[in-house]
């Protein structure tokens, strides 16, 4: 009988994606890897045949499953408000109330194979897609929600850089915060 793995596939993600988020693709080892998790190199690539790329892949589809259901409320609740104000907490929550860097920008990083660039990509266009599907259902025109929805992204990711850069955590609190009014039509 195999042994029990000394660490369940959630968990181990939820560390592995600690790494990435901080260093990028290029700066990760195997070493911080697994330091990060507590396996040895040996059980990362038992897991992981193809070794980081593989690795950050899985991460990248965790972070995935992780946005579904941040922003599934936007989606769901009848209520847009609510909904869209629902996401805003769980993405404030991700993101560590700006404390911490977002995997989709340290993961384009040079040095990043494309094909994880691309899956970064992807996710960063669902999350556009879904603020704006949102917005949409609202009631702005199609374009002025797409322009909303972008208006978000770069709010929230520019936060997150402005909080890295200078530890200053104001900016991505005040974005998450606008994120609701931001994305609904304004009364008038």
């Amino acid at each position: 009988m195999a042994r029990p793995p000394s660490i369940d596939e959630a968990h181990l993600l939820d560390l592995l994606v600690a790494v990435f988020r901080e260093k990028g693709f290029d700066g990760t080892a195997i070493a911080d890897l697994s330091a990060a998790s507590g396996l040895q190199r040996a059980s990362l690539y038992h897991r992981f045949p193809a070794g980081k790329e593989e690795i950050a892949d899985a991460v990248l589809t965790k972070v995935g499953e992780r946005f579904q259901w941040i922003l599934a409320p936007m989606g769901e609740d009848s209520d847009i408000a609510r909904g869209i104000g629902e996401t805003a907490r769980r993405l404030g929550d991700f993101y560590g109330a700006g404390t911490l860097s977002c995997v989709l920008d340290t993961m384009t990083l040079a040095g990043t194979p494309a094909k994880l660039r691309d899956h970064a990509r992807a996710l960063g266009k669902a999350w556009v897609d879904a603020m704006a599907d949102a917005s949409r259902r609202a009631g702005r025109r199609p374009e002025d929600a797409q322009r909303a929805a972008r208006d978000v992204f770069l709010r929230v990711e520019g936060a997150l850089v402005l909080a890295r850069v200078l530890g200053d955590t104001d900016a991505f609190a005040e974005a998450v915060a606008l994120m609701p009014s931001l994305l609904l039509p304004q009364k008038g």
